[in-house]
């Protein structure tokens, strides 16, 4: 014969939840216990009569401040009348002396230095430089002494060369130089003649001669 348990009378059908149930009570009371607050009997301080406190800061001693000193016055000055005794008598000073010829000192008065003019290089002047015998003789004297140079025969080159010379105070050419030039040998040739000529009038200024710097055109044409 086999034995037949119940299982409504089984003790142990319900150990899962009294267990769960178990261990959320401790878990709660470990929290609580660990969360629980304690206060100290002696949290509130008797801190005094706050308005006897107050009483003492206001109890302060005042401290008398001595009064400022009045302004100076200022004394009138006082003008003392002087007595007419005292008064000195007026006195004349007489200056008897002879003036001579001898005790005159003469002024001299000493005359500006006259401001030596410098030799400056015009451009521009009342008269200008002139070859002696005038233009036309230069230009005479430049054809005759002109040897037109073989290269620019050659090329058939002709033109106009501008020399820029400087004539002195003495009517002499102390420099000359090509401004406008055309080449092919023209340029020295043209140079060479104009320092043959040494014949010149110098320019003035304000009627006195002055080194003047000006141009003079030098045309070159040949003829087969």
């Amino acid at each position: 014969m086999t034995t037949k348990k119940n299982i409504h009378k089984d003790i142990f059908r319900k150990s899962p939840l009294y267990f769960g149930v178990g261990l959320c009570l401790s878990l709660l009371l470990a929290i609580t216990a660990f969360e629980w607050r304690f206060y100290d009997d002696n949290r509130f301080v008797e801190l005094g009569d706050p308005d006897q406190i107050l009483d003492e800061i206001l109890d302060i001693p005042l401290t008398t401040q001595p009064p400022p000193p009045p302004p100076l016055k200022k004394k009138p000055q006082v003008i003392e009348e002087v007595p007419e005794e005292e008064i000195v008598e007026d006195v004349e000073i007489v200056i008897d002396v002879e003036v001579t010829e001898e005790d005159v000192i003469d002024i001299f008065v000493a005359a500006e230095p006259e401001e030596e003019e410098i030799d400056q290089i015009l451009t521009i002047a009342e008269e200008m430089p002139t070859p002696v015998g005038g233009y036309d003789a230069f230009y005479k004297f430049f054809a005759k002494n002109v040897v037109y140079p073989p290269i620019a025969k050659k090329a058939a080159i002709e033109g106009r060369v501008i020399l820029e010379i400087t004539i002195n105070s003495e009517g002499k050419l102390s420099n000359a130089v090509v401004a406008k030039g055309i080449g092919f040998g023209c340029d020295k040739e043209a140079l060479r003649v104009m320092k043959l000529w040494e014949d010149w009038n110098p320019g003035k200024q304000r009627g006195k001669p002055r080194t003047i710097r000006m141009y003079v055109p030098l045309v070159f044409r040949f003829t087969e």
